[in-house]
C-alpha cells in the first residue's frame, strides 16, 4: 500500500489517539498531582495500546504480536519520557508538552511502525 493512504490511516488513529493521550495526561497531571515526565508516561501508555492494536488491524493489516507491541512501546515511550523530562528541565508549559510530543510521535512513530514494526 502506498505511504500516504498509510500515513492517511495512521493520522486518523492518531486523532484518536491524541484525544485519549491529552485526557489521561490532564487527569495525571492536575487531579493526581504528577509531573510532566511520568504525566505523559502514563498518557502515552494508556494511548499508545489503544494506537498500537487499531493500527496494526486497520492501517498496517498486520497481526499484534507480544513482539511488535514491546517493540513499538519500548520506542515510543523512551520518546515520550525523553519529552517530558526535557519539558520538566524547560519548564514548559503542559500544553506545549503535549503539542510538541504530539507532532514528534506522529512522524517518528509512523516511521517506526512502518519499517520496523509492521515492515512487510
Amino acid at each position: 500500500m502506498k505511504t500516504g493512504i498509510l500515513f492517511s490511516k495512521y493520522f486518523l488513529i492518531g486523532v484518536l489517539n491524541t484525544l485519549i493521550h491529552w485526557g489521561v495526561f490532564f487527569l495525571v497531571y492536575a487531579v493526581l498531582g504528577a509531573n510532566q515526565a511520568v504525566s505523559n508516561f502514563v498518557a502515552f501508555c494508556i494511548a499508545v495500546t489503544f494506537s498500537f492494536f487499531v493500527n496494526a488491524k486497520f492501517t498496517f493489516k498486520s497481526n499484534a504480536s507480544l513482539r511488535r507491541y514491546l517493540l513499538f512501546v519500548s520506542f515510543m515511550g523512551a520518546l515520550s519520557i525523553l519529552v517530558g523530562w526535557g519539558a520538566d528541565a524547560l519548564g514548559a508549559l503542559p500544553i506545549i508538552t503535549l503539542v510538541f510530543f504530539s507532532g514528534v510521535s506522529l512522524v517518528l512513530g509512523f516511521m517506526y511502525s512502518r519499517y520496523i514494526v509492521f515492515r512487510p
